[in-house]
């Protein structure tokens, strides 16, 4: 039962972390720089750790992007107010993810500029062979967990979850954070900080904070208790040397809290 919980927590974030770290803040915000050589690592770092459910740099950078410029509205490629469950939006955002990765849609130059690209590679970590081939690495240790170790057969609903880690963590930002929580800031779209201690997503369930300051490593540090795992790595791996932290100007943002008083 242990081997099988500490699996399934260290999938979970380490998918996470290069979800956010490498996917997000790198490829689509390019909030810190680094050297082409730690580009392709991270590339294969992000293959490993997210392994059934890899997600193209390229593609998801890309998306995103899209998100931010049309964020709640028809063109935003994922949106719970043109959605009528979750479920279609998950399914809705893939097939926009694969046809930005094929190549399908024609996308403004403004959306790819500066983009991580390794085709040849994603091409490799995102076909069917690879995608079982880590689904049944999944399912071996499960078995083996349950043959040798004990484990209950309820475990085995867990599987799904590592099938589909990715997708999973896109949509509890992409739906509860546009539905429920809380909000710093007033901006355009529906966003929110989705936990006030973000113990489960590494930072992204500051969704307000971050659709208000955009080019912000940081996404916590704007209430006491909102703590950015993600970025207190980032920080040290600027200090050792294997990225660099961009210096940027943060455009004022009217704050809730400000707002009121100004009203009052």
């Amino acid at each position: 039962m242990y081997l099988i919980i500490a699996f399934f927590i260290i999938h979970w974030y380490s998918s996470l972390f290069f979800q956010t770290f490498f996917l997000h803040r790198y490829a689509a915000h390019q909030m810190f720089t680094m050297s082409k050589g730690w580009e392709r690592i991270f590339f294969v770092l992000t293959y490993i750790f997210q392994g059934s459910n890899y997600l193209s740099a390229y593609g998801y950078g890309i998306m995103h992007r899209m998100h931010h410029a049309f964020a709640d509205t028809e063109d935003d490629p994922h949106s719970p107010k043109y959605s009528p469950s979750l479920f279609s939006m998950m399914w809705s955002t893939k097939n926009i993810y694969t046809d930005i990765c094929k190549g399908k849609i024609e996308v403004d130059a403004k959306f790819t500029k500066n983009m991580p690209e390794w085709h040849s590679f994603d091409k490799f970590a995102s076909n069917w062979v690879s995608r079982i081939g880590w689904g049944l690495v999944y399912v071996a240790v499960y078995v083996y967990a349950y043959m040798n170790l004990g484990m209950s057969p309820w475990f085995f609903l867990l599987l799904p979850i590592h099938f589909l880690m990715a997708p999973v963590h896109g949509a509890i930002i992409n739906w509860f954070a546009h539905i429920y929580g809380y909000r710093n800031f007033e901006v355009s779209d529906t966003s929110t900080n989705f936990l006030p201690f973000d113990f489960l997503m590494m930072g992204e369930s500051y969704h307000n904070n971050h659709h208000a300051r955009g080019s912000r490593a940081n996404f916590g540090g704007i209430r006491w208790h909102e703590i950015d795992p993600t970025y207190l790595i980032i920080v040290v791996l600027d200090k050792v040397g294997v990225i660099k932290l961009k210096q940027t100007k943060e455009k004022k943002s009217t704050t809730v809290g400000e707002k009121t008083a100004l009203v009052g």
